[in-house]
Protein backbone atom coordinates (compact mmCIF):
# COMPACT_ATOMS: atom_id res chain seq x y z
CA UNK A 1 0.00 0.00 0.00
CA UNK A 2 1.74 3.37 -0.60
CA UNK A 3 -0.60 5.76 1.28
CA UNK A 4 -1.74 5.04 5.16
CA UNK A 5 -5.24 4.21 5.77
CA UNK A 6 -6.55 5.05 9.60
CA UNK A 7 -10.30 5.05 9.05
CA UNK A 8 -12.49 3.80 6.30
CA UNK A 9 -13.35 7.16 4.40
CA UNK A 10 -9.90 7.95 3.56
CA UNK A 11 -10.17 5.29 0.50
CA UNK A 12 -13.12 7.49 -0.76
CA UNK A 13 -10.75 10.46 -0.91
CA UNK A 14 -7.66 8.76 -2.67
CA UNK A 15 -6.98 5.37 -3.87
CA UNK A 16 -4.28 3.78 -1.10
CA UNK A 17 -1.81 2.57 -4.16
CA UNK A 18 -2.42 5.71 -6.26
CA UNK A 19 1.23 6.76 -7.37
CA UNK A 20 3.10 9.86 -6.88
CA UNK A 21 4.57 11.11 -10.04
CA UNK A 22 7.37 13.69 -10.01
CA UNK A 23 7.17 16.90 -12.42
CA UNK A 24 10.54 17.83 -11.79
CA UNK A 25 13.33 18.03 -9.26
CA UNK A 26 16.84 19.51 -8.42
CA UNK A 27 15.36 22.76 -6.71
CA UNK A 28 16.36 24.46 -3.81
CA UNK A 29 12.85 24.54 -1.27
CA UNK A 30 9.68 24.52 -3.58
CA UNK A 31 6.97 26.19 -2.07
CA UNK A 32 3.35 28.00 -3.52
CA UNK A 33 1.58 25.84 -5.73
CA UNK A 34 -1.03 27.46 -7.90
CA UNK A 35 -3.13 26.32 -10.49
CA UNK A 36 -4.50 28.36 -13.65
CA UNK A 37 -7.36 27.34 -14.65
CA UNK A 38 -7.58 28.66 -17.80
CA UNK A 39 -4.14 28.66 -19.42
CA UNK A 40 -3.75 25.49 -17.43
CA UNK A 41 -0.67 25.51 -15.93
CA UNK A 42 0.93 25.45 -12.43
CA UNK A 43 2.83 27.95 -10.69
CA UNK A 44 5.31 27.48 -8.06
CA UNK A 45 8.15 28.91 -5.86
CA UNK A 46 12.21 28.42 -5.24
CA UNK A 47 12.58 30.71 -2.30
CA UNK A 48 15.93 30.21 -1.61
CA UNK A 49 17.19 30.26 -5.74
CA UNK A 50 14.53 33.37 -5.64
CA UNK A 51 12.81 31.74 -8.62
CA UNK A 52 9.18 31.84 -9.92
CA UNK A 53 8.45 28.71 -12.22
CA UNK A 54 5.76 27.13 -14.23
CA UNK A 55 4.94 23.95 -15.42
CA UNK A 56 2.31 22.66 -18.25
CA UNK A 57 2.18 19.23 -19.86
CA UNK A 58 3.87 20.61 -23.09
CA UNK A 59 6.80 22.75 -22.08
CA UNK A 60 7.42 20.95 -18.71
CA UNK A 61 8.94 22.93 -16.24
CA UNK A 62 9.56 26.74 -17.10
CA UNK A 63 11.56 29.78 -14.95
CA UNK A 64 8.89 32.59 -15.56
CA UNK A 65 10.69 35.43 -13.17
CA UNK A 66 13.94 36.15 -11.19
CA UNK A 67 14.38 37.69 -8.37
CA UNK A 68 10.59 37.02 -7.25
CA UNK A 69 11.10 38.48 -3.72
CA UNK A 70 11.56 35.14 -2.34
CA UNK A 71 8.00 34.80 -2.83
CA UNK A 72 5.72 32.21 -1.11
CA UNK A 73 2.51 31.35 -0.72
CA UNK A 74 0.26 32.08 -4.14
CA UNK A 75 -3.17 32.23 -5.11
CA UNK A 76 -5.41 33.74 -7.83
CA UNK A 77 -8.76 36.21 -7.38
CA UNK A 78 -11.83 36.11 -8.67
CA UNK A 79 -10.57 38.22 -11.91
CA UNK A 80 -7.42 35.75 -12.10
CA UNK A 81 -5.22 38.16 -10.75
CA UNK A 82 -2.06 36.26 -8.95
CA UNK A 83 -1.53 37.10 -4.76
CA UNK A 84 1.81 36.80 -3.65
CA UNK A 85 3.13 36.75 -0.38
CA UNK A 86 6.85 37.74 -0.70
CA UNK A 87 9.36 37.27 1.80
CA UNK A 88 11.90 39.45 0.56
CA UNK A 89 9.66 42.79 0.89
CA UNK A 90 7.48 41.67 3.81
CA UNK A 91 4.19 42.93 1.43
CA UNK A 92 1.10 40.71 0.29
CA UNK A 93 0.93 41.96 -3.08
CA UNK A 94 -0.96 41.90 -6.55
CA UNK A 95 -0.02 41.08 -9.75
CA UNK A 96 -2.47 41.94 -12.57
CA UNK A 97 -1.89 39.47 -15.82
CA UNK A 98 -0.68 42.19 -18.09
CA UNK A 99 2.29 42.92 -15.17
CA UNK A 100 0.88 45.59 -13.50
CA UNK A 101 1.55 45.07 -9.49
CA UNK A 102 -0.01 46.39 -6.18
CA UNK A 103 0.84 46.07 -2.61
CA UNK A 104 -2.25 44.93 -0.40
CA UNK A 105 -0.28 44.96 2.54
CA UNK A 106 2.75 45.60 4.35
CA UNK A 107 2.84 47.52 7.17
CA UNK A 108 0.22 46.91 10.38
CA UNK A 109 0.05 49.96 13.09
CA UNK A 110 3.04 51.48 10.91
CA UNK A 111 5.30 48.64 11.09
CA UNK A 112 6.72 46.48 8.84
CA UNK A 113 4.95 43.27 8.65
CA UNK A 114 7.14 40.25 9.53
CA UNK A 115 7.04 38.35 5.89
CA UNK A 116 3.01 37.09 4.64
CA UNK A 117 3.62 33.49 4.11
CA UNK A 118 0.05 31.91 3.14
CA UNK A 119 -3.01 33.17 1.44
CA UNK A 120 -6.70 32.34 0.75
CA UNK A 121 -9.65 34.45 -1.06
CA UNK A 122 -12.64 34.92 0.51
CA UNK A 123 -15.88 34.94 -1.86
CA UNK A 124 -16.49 38.37 -0.60
CA UNK A 125 -13.23 39.49 -2.45
CA UNK A 126 -11.62 39.86 1.00
CA UNK A 127 -8.06 38.37 1.67
CA UNK A 128 -6.48 36.41 4.11
CA UNK A 129 -2.97 35.80 5.06
CA UNK A 130 -0.93 34.53 7.97
CA UNK A 131 2.24 36.22 9.09
CA UNK A 132 5.01 34.62 10.49
CA UNK A 133 8.67 35.76 10.52
CA UNK A 134 10.24 33.00 8.41
CA UNK A 135 11.06 35.50 5.50
CA UNK A 136 13.14 37.66 8.01
CA UNK A 137 15.54 34.40 8.40
CA UNK A 138 18.62 33.56 6.22
CA UNK A 139 17.69 31.67 3.03
CA UNK A 140 13.76 31.24 3.11
CA UNK A 141 14.16 35.17 3.03
CA UNK A 142 16.40 38.08 3.60
CA UNK A 143 17.85 38.64 7.37
CA UNK A 144 16.98 41.52 8.98
CA UNK A 145 15.40 42.78 12.60
CA UNK A 146 11.77 42.15 13.23
CA UNK A 147 9.66 45.81 13.95
CA UNK A 148 6.50 44.05 15.07
CA UNK A 149 6.86 41.80 18.17
CA UNK A 150 3.85 39.33 17.24
CA UNK A 151 2.97 37.00 14.23
CA UNK A 152 -0.43 37.31 13.16
CA UNK A 153 -3.55 36.48 10.95
CA UNK A 154 -4.88 39.57 8.83
CA UNK A 155 -7.54 40.30 6.50
CA UNK A 156 -7.41 42.90 3.54
CA UNK A 157 -11.43 44.04 3.41
CA UNK A 158 -13.16 43.45 0.15
CA UNK A 159 -11.73 46.25 -1.62
CA UNK A 160 -8.58 47.03 -0.33
CA UNK A 161 -7.38 49.04 2.63
CA UNK A 162 -5.24 48.69 5.82
CA UNK A 163 -4.60 44.96 7.04
CA UNK A 164 -6.97 43.91 10.03
CA UNK A 165 -5.25 41.85 12.57
CA UNK A 166 -8.15 39.20 13.48
CA UNK A 167 -6.43 37.02 16.05
CA UNK A 168 -4.70 37.75 19.71
CA UNK A 169 -1.33 38.40 19.57
CA UNK A 170 -0.45 35.82 21.79
CA UNK A 171 -2.34 33.29 19.96
CA UNK A 172 0.66 31.99 17.64
CA UNK A 173 4.04 31.49 17.16
CA UNK A 174 4.34 30.89 13.26
CA UNK A 175 0.80 31.26 11.89
CA UNK A 176 1.04 29.58 8.29
CA UNK A 177 -1.18 27.17 6.13
CA UNK A 178 -4.80 28.97 6.04
CA UNK A 179 -7.87 27.71 4.71
CA UNK A 180 -11.76 27.96 4.41
CA UNK A 181 -14.57 25.04 5.09
CA UNK A 182 -16.69 24.74 1.94
CA UNK A 183 -19.11 27.47 3.41
CA UNK A 184 -16.56 29.94 4.46
CA UNK A 185 -18.25 29.77 7.57
CA UNK A 186 -14.97 28.64 9.30
CA UNK A 187 -11.31 29.22 8.97
CA UNK A 188 -8.58 26.65 9.44
CA UNK A 189 -4.79 27.81 10.28
CA UNK A 190 -1.88 25.87 11.51
CA UNK A 191 1.34 26.78 13.66
CA UNK A 192 4.07 25.17 12.39
CA UNK A 193 5.89 25.37 15.88
CA UNK A 194 3.25 24.49 17.71
CA UNK A 195 2.26 21.83 15.53
CA UNK A 196 -1.65 22.21 15.74
CA UNK A 197 -4.48 23.41 13.80
CA UNK A 198 -6.67 26.40 14.99
CA UNK A 199 -10.45 27.04 13.49
CA UNK A 200 -11.78 29.91 13.69
CA UNK A 201 -16.05 30.68 12.93
CA UNK A 202 -16.07 33.36 10.35
CA UNK A 203 -18.41 36.65 11.17
CA UNK A 204 -20.34 38.28 8.84
CA UNK A 205 -18.20 40.84 9.19
CA UNK A 206 -15.10 38.88 8.09
CA UNK A 207 -13.89 39.02 11.63
CA UNK A 208 -12.74 35.46 13.27
CA UNK A 209 -14.15 34.09 16.65
CA UNK A 210 -14.22 30.96 18.80
CA UNK A 211 -10.47 29.67 18.56
CA UNK A 212 -10.38 26.44 19.61
CA UNK A 213 -8.00 23.92 18.86
CA UNK A 214 -9.06 21.39 15.55
CA UNK A 215 -5.94 19.23 15.65
CA UNK A 216 -2.30 18.76 17.56
CA UNK A 217 0.79 16.44 18.03
CA UNK A 218 1.46 17.34 13.88
CA UNK A 219 5.05 15.91 14.78
CA UNK A 220 7.29 12.71 14.35
CA UNK A 221 10.83 11.80 16.10
CA UNK A 222 10.75 9.54 13.09
CA UNK A 223 9.89 11.10 9.25
CA UNK A 224 10.53 14.85 8.26
CA UNK A 225 7.47 17.23 8.54
CA UNK A 226 5.77 20.10 9.75
CA UNK A 227 2.67 21.48 9.09
CA UNK A 228 2.97 24.32 6.78
CA UNK A 229 0.71 23.99 3.96
CA UNK A 230 -2.95 23.15 3.76
CA UNK A 231 -6.24 22.84 1.63
CA UNK A 232 -9.75 22.04 2.00
CA UNK A 233 -11.37 19.62 -0.07
CA UNK A 234 -15.08 19.82 -0.96
CA UNK A 235 -16.21 17.45 2.04
CA UNK A 236 -14.72 19.81 4.29
CA UNK A 237 -11.91 17.40 5.09
CA UNK A 238 -8.76 19.23 5.50
CA UNK A 239 -5.46 18.18 4.08
CA UNK A 240 -2.10 19.43 5.54
CA UNK A 241 1.48 18.90 5.26
CA UNK A 242 2.84 16.74 8.14
CA UNK A 243 5.62 14.23 8.51
CA UNK A 244 6.27 11.62 6.12
CA UNK A 245 3.77 13.91 3.49
CA UNK A 246 0.31 14.94 3.81
CA UNK A 247 -2.00 14.32 6.95
CA UNK A 248 -5.85 14.15 5.86
CA UNK A 249 -8.63 14.70 8.72
CA UNK A 250 -12.31 15.09 8.85
CA UNK A 251 -14.07 17.93 9.51
CA UNK A 252 -14.64 16.48 13.11
CA UNK A 253 -10.99 16.14 13.95
CA UNK A 254 -10.59 12.69 13.30
CA UNK A 255 -7.01 11.46 11.13
CA UNK A 256 -8.20 9.68 8.42
CA UNK A 257 -5.07 8.57 6.73
CA UNK A 258 -1.60 10.07 5.23
CA UNK A 259 -0.53 10.57 1.91
CA UNK A 260 3.03 8.97 1.64
CA UNK A 261 5.40 11.46 -0.49
CA UNK A 262 9.22 10.92 -0.81
CA UNK A 263 10.48 14.22 0.28
CA UNK A 264 9.29 16.49 2.83
CA UNK A 265 5.86 17.96 1.39
CA UNK A 266 5.82 22.32 2.10
CA UNK A 267 2.84 23.43 0.61
CA UNK A 268 0.15 21.36 -2.02
CA UNK A 269 -2.89 22.56 -4.25
CA UNK A 270 -5.21 20.94 -6.52
CA UNK A 271 -5.18 21.78 -9.87
CA UNK A 272 -5.88 19.95 -13.67
CA UNK A 273 -8.66 19.70 -16.05
CA UNK A 274 -10.82 18.57 -13.41
CA UNK A 275 -9.60 19.71 -10.19
CA UNK A 276 -8.76 15.90 -9.18
CA UNK A 277 -4.88 16.27 -9.42
CA UNK A 278 -3.12 17.45 -6.00
CA UNK A 279 0.24 19.31 -6.77
CA UNK A 280 2.42 19.05 -3.69
CA UNK A 281 6.04 21.02 -3.59
CA UNK A 282 8.04 18.91 -1.40
CA UNK A 283 12.26 20.56 -0.85
CA UNK A 284 13.99 19.77 -4.41
CA UNK A 285 10.82 18.38 -6.56
CA UNK A 286 7.37 19.06 -6.86
CA UNK A 287 5.00 15.95 -7.20
CA UNK A 288 1.61 14.98 -8.28
CA UNK A 289 -1.09 12.81 -6.75
CA UNK A 290 -4.77 11.75 -8.54
CA UNK A 291 -7.53 11.89 -5.98
CA UNK A 292 -11.02 10.84 -5.77
CA UNK A 293 -11.65 14.39 -4.24
CA UNK A 294 -11.43 18.46 -5.13
CA UNK A 295 -10.93 21.54 -3.73
CA UNK A 296 -13.81 23.41 -1.88
CA UNK A 297 -14.68 25.44 -4.89
CA UNK A 298 -12.82 28.66 -4.34
CA UNK A 299 -13.48 32.02 -6.26
CA UNK A 300 -10.52 31.63 -9.07
CA UNK A 301 -11.64 28.38 -10.21
CA UNK A 302 -14.42 29.55 -12.37
CA UNK A 303 -13.09 32.48 -13.39
CA UNK A 304 -12.52 32.33 -17.81
CA UNK A 305 -9.90 34.28 -19.25
CA UNK A 306 -9.26 37.10 -16.73
CA UNK A 307 -13.18 37.91 -15.59
CA UNK A 308 -15.00 35.72 -13.04
CA UNK A 309 -17.65 33.62 -15.20
CA UNK A 310 -21.14 35.50 -14.86
CA UNK A 311 -24.71 34.74 -15.43
CA UNK A 312 -24.77 37.13 -18.99
CA UNK A 313 -21.23 35.08 -19.97
CA UNK A 314 -22.74 31.79 -20.79
CA UNK A 315 -24.85 30.64 -23.60
CA UNK A 316 -28.84 30.25 -22.95
CA UNK A 317 -29.98 26.78 -21.94
CA UNK A 318 -32.46 25.12 -24.19
CA UNK A 319 -35.15 25.03 -21.04
CA UNK A 320 -38.51 22.99 -21.50
CA UNK A 321 -40.07 21.80 -18.59
CA UNK A 322 -40.91 18.48 -20.38
CA UNK A 323 -37.34 17.64 -21.65
CA UNK A 324 -35.34 19.66 -19.24
CA UNK A 325 -31.53 19.18 -19.21
CA UNK A 326 -29.26 21.21 -16.93
CA UNK A 327 -25.52 21.17 -16.46
CA UNK A 328 -24.65 20.90 -13.36
CA UNK A 329 -21.69 22.81 -13.16
CA UNK A 330 -23.23 25.72 -14.12
CA UNK A 331 -26.61 25.13 -10.94
CA UNK A 332 -26.93 25.67 -7.98
CA UNK A 333 -29.76 24.59 -5.56
CA UNK A 334 -31.42 27.40 -3.08
CA UNK A 335 -33.43 25.64 -0.32
CA UNK A 336 -35.26 28.87 1.12
CA UNK A 337 -36.57 29.29 4.57
CA UNK A 338 -37.43 25.97 5.05
CA UNK A 339 -36.99 26.89 9.30
CA UNK A 340 -39.10 25.68 12.10
CA UNK A 341 -41.10 28.48 12.80
CA UNK A 342 -42.37 28.84 9.07
CA UNK A 343 -43.41 25.50 8.37
CA UNK A 344 -43.14 23.00 11.62
CA UNK A 345 -45.90 22.44 13.77
CA UNK A 346 -45.03 24.35 16.87
CA UNK A 347 -43.44 27.22 15.34
CA UNK A 348 -44.28 31.13 14.98
CA UNK A 349 -46.46 30.74 12.21
CA UNK A 350 -47.85 27.17 13.04
CA UNK A 351 -51.70 28.73 12.76
CA UNK A 352 -51.38 30.18 9.09
CA UNK A 353 -51.94 26.41 8.40
CA UNK A 354 -48.19 26.34 6.86
CA UNK A 355 -47.70 23.10 8.56
CA UNK A 356 -50.14 20.72 6.88
CA UNK A 357 -49.93 22.36 3.54
CA UNK A 358 -45.62 21.65 3.82
CA UNK A 359 -46.77 17.93 4.86
CA UNK A 360 -49.70 17.56 1.81
CA UNK A 361 -47.03 18.49 -0.70
CA UNK A 362 -44.03 16.52 1.15
CA UNK A 363 -41.59 19.42 0.66
CA UNK A 364 -38.99 18.31 3.56
CA UNK A 365 -38.43 14.84 1.92
CA UNK A 366 -38.76 16.12 -1.78
CA UNK A 367 -36.11 18.89 -0.88
CA UNK A 368 -34.00 16.72 1.01
CA UNK A 369 -34.16 13.74 -1.98
CA UNK A 370 -33.35 16.66 -4.62
CA UNK A 371 -30.24 17.93 -2.32
CA UNK A 372 -28.68 14.79 -1.93
CA UNK A 373 -29.02 14.03 -5.99
CA UNK A 374 -27.46 17.62 -6.50
CA UNK A 375 -24.46 17.77 -4.19
CA UNK A 376 -23.43 13.82 -5.42
CA UNK A 377 -23.19 15.70 -8.93
CA UNK A 378 -21.71 18.85 -8.36
CA UNK A 379 -24.18 21.13 -7.98
CA UNK A 380 -23.67 24.35 -5.25
CA UNK A 381 -26.11 23.91 -2.59
CA UNK A 382 -26.84 27.20 -0.74
CA UNK A 383 -29.49 27.58 2.14
CA UNK A 384 -31.07 30.80 2.93
CA UNK A 385 -32.29 31.37 6.19
CA UNK A 386 -34.52 34.23 7.38
CA UNK A 387 -33.03 35.49 10.82
CA UNK A 388 -33.16 38.52 12.79
CA UNK A 389 -31.16 38.84 15.74
CA UNK A 390 -33.37 39.31 19.82
CA UNK A 391 -35.60 42.18 18.90
CA UNK A 392 -35.05 42.31 15.70
CA UNK A 393 -33.48 45.65 15.48
CA UNK A 394 -33.12 46.62 12.00
CA UNK A 395 -36.54 45.27 10.62
CA UNK A 396 -38.38 47.88 8.89
CA UNK A 397 -41.91 47.19 9.83
CA UNK A 398 -42.87 48.50 6.32
CA UNK A 399 -45.33 45.18 5.44
CA UNK A 400 -48.24 42.99 7.22
CA UNK A 401 -45.37 39.94 6.95
CA UNK A 402 -42.58 41.62 8.61
CA UNK A 403 -44.75 43.39 11.43
CA UNK A 404 -46.30 39.92 11.91
CA UNK A 405 -42.62 38.43 12.92
CA UNK A 406 -41.87 40.47 15.28
CA UNK A 407 -45.27 39.94 16.85
CA UNK A 408 -44.79 36.62 17.07
CA UNK A 409 -41.25 36.66 17.90
CA UNK A 410 -40.12 34.61 15.24
CA UNK A 411 -36.47 34.01 13.78
CA UNK A 412 -34.74 34.95 16.15
CA UNK A 413 -30.84 33.58 15.97
CA UNK A 414 -30.22 30.83 18.07
CA UNK A 415 -33.52 29.60 18.20
CA UNK A 416 -35.57 26.41 17.59
CA UNK A 417 -38.06 28.52 15.44
CA UNK A 418 -35.04 29.95 13.35
CA UNK A 419 -33.38 26.16 12.97
CA UNK A 420 -33.70 24.82 9.89
CA UNK A 421 -35.98 21.82 9.89
CA UNK A 422 -34.69 18.26 10.94
CA UNK A 423 -33.15 16.62 7.53
CA UNK A 424 -32.08 19.92 5.91
CA UNK A 425 -29.89 21.39 8.13
CA UNK A 426 -26.16 22.00 5.82
CA UNK A 427 -24.16 19.40 5.11
CA UNK A 428 -20.16 20.02 4.39
CA UNK A 429 -19.58 21.98 1.21
CA UNK A 430 -22.67 23.73 1.38
CA UNK A 431 -23.01 27.71 1.89
CA UNK A 432 -25.40 29.37 4.28
CA UNK A 433 -26.94 33.10 3.49
CA UNK A 434 -28.66 35.29 5.89
CA UNK A 435 -31.20 37.52 4.74
CA UNK A 436 -34.21 40.44 6.42
CA UNK A 437 -36.57 40.12 3.40
CA UNK A 438 -38.74 37.62 1.97
CA UNK A 439 -36.56 37.58 -1.73
CA UNK A 440 -33.17 35.70 -1.30
CA UNK A 441 -31.45 38.57 -3.22
CA UNK A 442 -32.24 41.39 -1.43
CA UNK A 443 -29.31 42.68 1.09
CA UNK A 444 -27.70 39.09 1.25
CA UNK A 445 -23.83 37.66 -0.19
CA UNK A 446 -26.56 35.42 -2.73
CA UNK A 447 -25.00 36.69 -5.71
CA UNK A 448 -21.40 36.88 -4.55
CA UNK A 449 -21.33 33.34 -3.75
CA UNK A 450 -23.09 32.83 -7.64
CA UNK A 451 -20.66 34.76 -9.04
CA UNK A 452 -17.61 33.12 -7.05
CA UNK A 453 -18.41 29.55 -8.22
CA UNK A 454 -19.83 30.23 -11.70
CA UNK A 455 -23.82 29.69 -11.22
CA UNK A 456 -26.52 30.92 -13.74
CA UNK A 457 -29.03 28.15 -13.08
CA UNK A 458 -30.50 28.50 -9.75
CA UNK A 459 -33.37 25.90 -8.91
CA UNK A 460 -35.44 27.51 -6.08
CA UNK A 461 -37.13 25.33 -3.41
CA UNK A 462 -38.33 26.33 -0.07
CA UNK A 463 -41.06 28.35 1.50
CA UNK A 464 -43.36 30.32 1.17
CA UNK A 465 -44.46 29.61 -2.67
CA UNK A 466 -45.94 32.79 -2.98
CA UNK A 467 -43.74 35.25 -1.27
CA UNK A 468 -39.99 34.46 -0.47
CA UNK A 469 -40.19 31.77 -3.86
CA UNK A 470 -41.76 33.74 -6.00
CA UNK A 471 -39.88 36.83 -4.92
CA UNK A 472 -36.75 35.37 -5.81
CA UNK A 473 -37.24 34.06 -8.99
CA UNK A 474 -38.85 37.23 -9.65
CA UNK A 475 -35.96 39.15 -9.23
CA UNK A 476 -33.50 36.03 -10.53
CA UNK A 477 -35.38 36.60 -13.91
CA UNK A 478 -34.70 40.51 -13.70
CA UNK A 479 -31.02 39.68 -13.10
CA UNK A 480 -30.39 37.30 -15.98
CA UNK A 481 -30.32 33.91 -14.38
CA UNK A 482 -32.02 30.84 -15.45
CA UNK A 483 -34.42 30.18 -12.55
CA UNK A 484 -36.48 26.28 -12.06
CA UNK A 485 -39.05 25.96 -9.68
CA UNK A 486 -39.76 22.09 -8.52
CA UNK A 487 -43.40 22.70 -7.16
CA UNK A 488 -43.43 20.21 -5.63
CA UNK A 489 -40.35 21.30 -3.62
CA UNK A 490 -42.07 24.74 -2.46
CA UNK A 491 -45.25 25.27 0.13
CA UNK A 492 -46.96 28.17 1.35
CA UNK A 493 -50.14 28.70 3.74
CA UNK A 494 -52.75 27.17 1.64
CA UNK A 495 -53.07 25.27 -1.90
CA UNK A 496 -55.03 27.81 -3.28
CA UNK A 497 -51.85 30.28 -2.44
CA UNK A 498 -49.77 27.84 -3.92
CA UNK A 499 -51.34 26.91 -7.04
CA UNK A 500 -52.05 30.83 -7.78
CA UNK A 501 -48.22 31.38 -7.67
CA UNK A 502 -47.17 28.24 -9.69
CA UNK A 503 -49.94 28.30 -12.61
CA UNK A 504 -49.48 32.11 -13.54
CA UNK A 505 -46.86 34.04 -11.36
CA UNK A 506 -44.34 31.77 -11.89
CA UNK A 507 -44.74 30.73 -15.30
CA UNK A 508 -43.59 34.07 -16.49
CA UNK A 509 -40.35 34.23 -14.75
CA UNK A 510 -39.16 30.48 -14.12
CA UNK A 511 -39.27 26.68 -15.50
CA UNK A 512 -41.89 25.33 -13.26
CA UNK A 513 -41.76 21.50 -12.80
CA UNK A 514 -40.87 18.66 -10.16
CA UNK A 515 -38.25 17.07 -8.10
CA UNK A 516 -37.99 14.24 -10.76
CA UNK A 517 -37.52 16.12 -13.38
CA UNK A 518 -35.02 17.81 -12.17
CA UNK A 519 -33.03 15.22 -10.49
CA UNK A 520 -33.06 13.04 -14.02
CA UNK A 521 -31.86 16.26 -15.79
CA UNK A 522 -28.47 17.27 -13.77
CA UNK A 523 -27.64 13.06 -14.64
Amino acid sequence: MTHTTLRPEFETLIDPYAPVGQLGTGFTFTEGPIWHPVGHYLLFSDMPADVRRRWDAARGVAEVKRPANKCNGMTYDAELNLIVCEHATSSLIRERPDGRREVLASHFEKQELNSPNDVCVHSSGAIYFSDPWYGRMPVFGVERPRQLGFQGVYRVPTGGGAPQLLVDRTLFDQPNGLCFSPDERRLYVNDTVQTLIRVFDVAPDGTLGNARVFASGIRSELEPGVPDGMKCDQHGNIWVTAPGGIWVYAMNGDLLGKVRVPEKVANLSWGGTDFRTLFMTATHSVYTVTTKVGPRSEPYMTATGGTAATPSSAPAPQLRAEALQLDPKRCALIIQDLQNDVIMEGGAFAGSGAPAHARAQRVVDNVRRLADAARARGVVVIHVWFIVEPGAPGLTLNAPLFEGLVDANAMVRGSWGAAPVAGLEPRAGDFVVEKMRMSAWEGSRLETILRATGRDMLIDTGAWTNMSIEHTARTGADKGYFMIVPEDCCSTMNAEWHNASINFAMQNVAVVTNADAVIKAIG
